[in-house]
């Protein structure tokens, strides 16, 4: 899909510029690591682009399920709805889900283009990419498997990059 149509899609479903902005950087961070010829780097650029949709409805955690809905919606390929709802963090599990108070299913990312989308986020503060030190001090408030998860997740996807 091309950039434009992801920017028309975020607009359409109320994010903002800052929003938008933020996608970008994701983007341009994530094609950093779909070099390798098994990535997809179409979904890649586009589950990126399009990982924070559900920003334009809320800011709190719900907002990838949220988003996973509206790309449904927009009758969006299945590999992008998956991107967006599997982008936090490095996952929550059903339980995890559940937990949060949102629909008790696995949102864990399993493809490699998930993963790369998930770590790119983690690695990007607004427009700025930051390091793994610092997005795991700004995840303090975590459970530890979680910390642990994004620490893991990281190193996988430094094989790529």
């Amino acid at each position: 899909m091309r950039e434009e149509d992801c920017i028309d899609h975020l607009r359409r479903a109320g994010c903002s510029d800052g929003v938008i902005a933020h996608c970008r950087a994701v983007r341009d961070l994530a094609l950093a690591y779909a070099s390798d010829p098994l990535i997809n780097r179409d979904l890649v650029e586009t589950g990126a682009l399009l990982h924070d949709i559900g920003r334009g409805v809320t800011h709190d955690l719900c907002h990838a399920e949220a988003g996973g809905e509206i790309c449904r919606s927009f009758d969006l390929d299945e590999g992008i709805a998956a991107i967006v709802e599997r982008h936090i963090g490095a996952g929550l599990t059903a339980d995890e889900c559940s937990l949060l108070n949102l629909v008790p299913r696995d949102c864990m990312p399993r493809t490699l283009e998930e993963k790369i989308v998930a770590h790119a986020d983690n690695l990007v503060k607004g427009t700025r990419v930051i390091t793994l030190e610092e997005r795991l001090h700004h995840a303090i408030a975590l459970p530890r498997r979680q910390r642990k998860r994004i620490r893991r997740l990281a190193q996988e996807m430094e094989l790529f990059r």
